[in-house]
């Protein structure tokens, strides 16, 4: 197990400017970043759902795909909770005498990756790999919820660059790795229990 990382010494300045320009910006804006903090990975679960829905109508094969994206986000964010527990990184909010606009989480629940950053850049790559559209439209996302989670003081920049490493690098190498499967594959699925998910 790693020694616990002190977060400020890689990027402690910048986390300090970010957190006190979110302190003089207007209420609005900060409650808007707040919210989607909060709350923006339910955007990234609802381009899955369109991208599977939308792929049924293409065929097996693409329906494959795009079921694939829940797995891939699932198996990033398990990495990463793995990363953490090596790590042990404490919370800015806790290391640095700030006051930030989400409550600082509890002692043990570690900063580094952002697992909030690996969700959203995992399901970022694994959509482009669906849809070049929908994969565009997350990736705009994936950038909002990294700078959001700084914003709102509950992460160093770093560690969401870290977030975003990991989860674009897993998504990338198992969807990769998926469009090498046996191509009757999905064909073979189809003729299943698992049609109603594969075909429209």
């Amino acid at each position: 197990m790693f020694l616990a990382l002190s977060g400020s010494s890689v990027d402690g300045p910048l986390y300090r400017y970010v957190v006190d320009l979110a302190r003089h910006s207007p209420a609005w804006l900060d409650g808007l970043v707040a919210v989607w903090s909060a709350y923006g990975t339910a955007v990234f679960a609802l381009l899955m759902l369109v991208g599977w829905w939308r792929a049924r109508r293409a065929g097996a094969q693409a329906a494959v795909t795009a079921l694939a994206v829940p797995l891939v986000v699932v198996a990033s964010f398990a990495a990463d909770s793995v990363l953490k527990l090596l790590v042990r990184e404490d919370r800015p909010c806790r290391g640095l005498a700030f006051r930030t606009l989400e409550a600082c989480p509890a002692r043990g629940d570690w900063s580094f990756p952002s697992n909030h950053a690996t969700i959203a850049f995992a399901a970022a790559v694994a959509l482009f790999f669906v849809s070049r559209r929908l994969g565009t439209v997350a990736a705009v996302c994936a950038g909002a919820m990294g700078a959001s989670r700084v914003w709102v003081g509950v992460h160093y920049p770093h560690d969401v660059a870290a977030g975003a490493a990991v989860g674009a690098a897993l998504a990338y190498v198992a969807m990769t790795a998926l469009g090498r499967l046996p191509e009757d594959l999905p064909k073979r699925l189809s003729d299943t229990r698992l049609r109603p998910l594969l075909v429209s």
